[in-house]
């Protein structure tokens, strides 16, 4: 089963969504900011991505400069950032089994449909 995840607010995250609702692709939804991933999962989720934390996080929110975060943090600094402050994960997020990938563009999100 594919697992999405999705910020409603968020256009990309909506054009994937509808993409794969359109294809007829089962998923499930899991809104993160509802529904925050511990830091554990979020290190899981970097695993399945193949991505340290830092290819992933989004730099131009404004609880990345909150959260004390610069381009020298720490990969370890950037993930404990992403916990506390779930909006700083990068979306859509498609995962499927043993991996993941960022749905930026959308189409990406495809990558994991056989």
């Amino acid at each position: 089963m594919l697992t999405l995840l999705h910020n409603p607010r968020c256009s990309k995250s909506r054009a994937a969504l509808a993409l794969l609702e359109a294809r007829g692709i089962p998923f499930e939804v899991v809104e993160y900011l509802k529904t925050p991933l511990d830091r554990t999962a979020l290190a899981r989720l970097g695993e399945k991505l193949g991505l340290p934390p830092s290819r992933w996080v989004r730099t131009g929110e404004a609880e990345y400069a909150r959260a004390g975060l610069t381009p020298a943090s720490t990969e370890d600094e950037v993930l404990d950032a992403m916990a506390t402050h779930p909006i700083l994960v990068e979306r859509p997020i498609a995962i499927r089994g043993s991996r993941a990938v960022v749905g930026r563009p959308p189409e990406g999100v495809l990558d994991l449909v056989d």
